[in-house]
């Protein structure tokens, strides 16, 4: 398990369309670190209350704070940036295209703190930067094996080189289902109980087949074929027949792998000459399914039979 150290320039460059940012002051702070994935309204420490200020978040400047920097004097508008800057902030975002006056952006230069203007409303701006800022702190990691999405189902398939996991990939496609990714699954922790996964973007939409060799999966089958991301639900291990002790013949215990500390349900299906792969992997995500909607055939049979055991001992 991973994390990125998340900076200023980071959350800049990756957020300076979808927010609109301009970058005003403060350039030489931009290799500052944000050290928390949420932001902050210093209100209160503007006023001079500084306990429990949050100065590892970005700050945000809405209509209020910009109001009440404005009803004061020269001096105390001076001494309250001096409270602000003197914090260490990350930087600082002014919403709705307000401007800060010609010392705040002195100041700002003087300390390298870095401001920036918005036009988005600011509870608008907070919403958005929290879920950037929540997605760039998230745990990542690797995992080794294709995805596919199989009616809402992210199923990871792994296996050892040669076993078949590139034809069964490619069965699936062919059945109307789309390809996340093809041998190495990017994943990353959302909000500590989800792992979603992707593909790197180098080698997005594209697979390798053996004996054709690279295939551009949405050139072929068309865009649907493709899942930019899918919630992993179900992996999918393939195994040589020979390599298998003892196969689950009945189902009745659920089998967990850990992906990013999360446990996800894991199968282990046999492989051997003349067995349908991708069918047996379609139908093990159609049973994830049921089991997720509080269905067990292995538990229903298995309390059917007790019941019949039961019976009989009655008479």
């Amino acid at each position: 398990m991973q994390r990125d150290i998340v900076t200023v320039e980071r959350f800049y460059t990756e957020q300076v369309h979808e927010l609109g940012l301009r970058l005003i002051a403060g350039a030489n702070g931009l290799k500052r670190i944000i050290r928390e994935p949420t932001v902050n309204r210093p209100g209160l420490l503007l006023t001079g209350f500084t306990k429990y200020f949050a100065g590892r978040r970005i700050q945000v400047i809405g209509y209020a704070e910009w109001y009440y920097l404005k009803s004061l004097t020269p001096t105390q508008r001076g001494n309250a940036y001096k409270i602000l800057f003197a914090r260490r902030i990350p930087c600082v975002v002014f919403c709705r295209n307000l401007h800060p006056d010609r010392l705040f952006l002195k100041m700002a230069e003087k300390f390298d703190v870095p401001v920036f203007e918005c036009p988005l409303i600011t509870m608008k701006f907070i919403n958005r930067a929290t879920l950037a800022l929540e997605a760039m702190f998230a745990p990542y990691g690797i995992e080794m094996g294709s995805m596919v999405d199989i009616l809402g189902v992210g199923v990871i398939i792994r296996g050892e080189s040669g076993i078949g996991k590139s034809e069964s990939v490619l069965g699936l496609i062919e059945r109307g289902y789309s390809l996340v990714s093809d041998d190495v699954t990017k994943v990353t922790l959302v909000e500590g109980r989800e792992v979603i996964g992707t593909s790197a973007d180098i080698t997005r939409d594209h697979m390798e087949v053996r004996g054709i060799g690279i295939i551009n999966v949405a050139a072929l089958f068309g865009v649907r074929s493709i899942r930019r991301e899918k919630r992993v639900d179900l992996v999918v291990t393939l195994k040589r027949w020979d390599q298998v002790k003892q196969a689950d013949r009945l189902g009745a215990e659920e089998q967990y792998t850990k992906i990013l500390g999360v446990n996800i349900p894991h199968i282990v299906i046999p492989v051997a000459p003349g067995r349908d792969l991708a069918r047996l992997i379609e139908v093990a995500a159609f049973h994830q399914k049921l089991k997720a909607a509080g269905q067990n055939p292995a538990r229903e049979l298995s309390d059917r039979l007790l019941a019949r055991i039961q019976g009989k001992d009655n008479i």
